[in-house]
């Protein structure tokens, strides 16, 4: 299943004002960060496996460049573990075929 392009713009800008990164106590939400967009992209190629494991493949493989490049890390290494569950609850309309919100008995995990 793949998102059109109308879908994949609404699943960013979910992200983007509601998923952060925290570091030191602070809190960077990925539209700032500009991460929004590459997260959806991710996790939208891994829509056939359910909200929580696209979520989770997702944040493996998305690599986030810090210190000015000289190191990466895993999207999932900066992102606080409450963030799952909210990041889980936006992608669960993407994961029907129809990108409507599933009824509760028709869970995508």
């Amino acid at each position: 299943m793949s998102l059109t392009a109308a879908q994949l713009r609404d699943l960013s800008g979910a992200i983007a004002d509601r998923i952060y990164i925290q570091i030191a106590g602070w809190h960077l939400y990925l539209g700032d960060a500009k991460l929004a967009q590459p997260l959806a992209e991710e996790l939208a190629g891994f829509l056939n496996q359910g909200a929580a494991a696209a979520v989770r493949s997702a944040l493996e493989r998305l690599q986030v460049p810090v210190a000015g490049g000289s190191s990466r890390f895993p999207l999932a290494r900066l992102i606080p573990p409450g963030q799952l569950m909210d990041l889980e609850e936006i992608l669960e309309p993407f994961c029907s075929d129809t990108g409507k919100t599933p009824l509760a008995t028709d869970a995508c995990n």
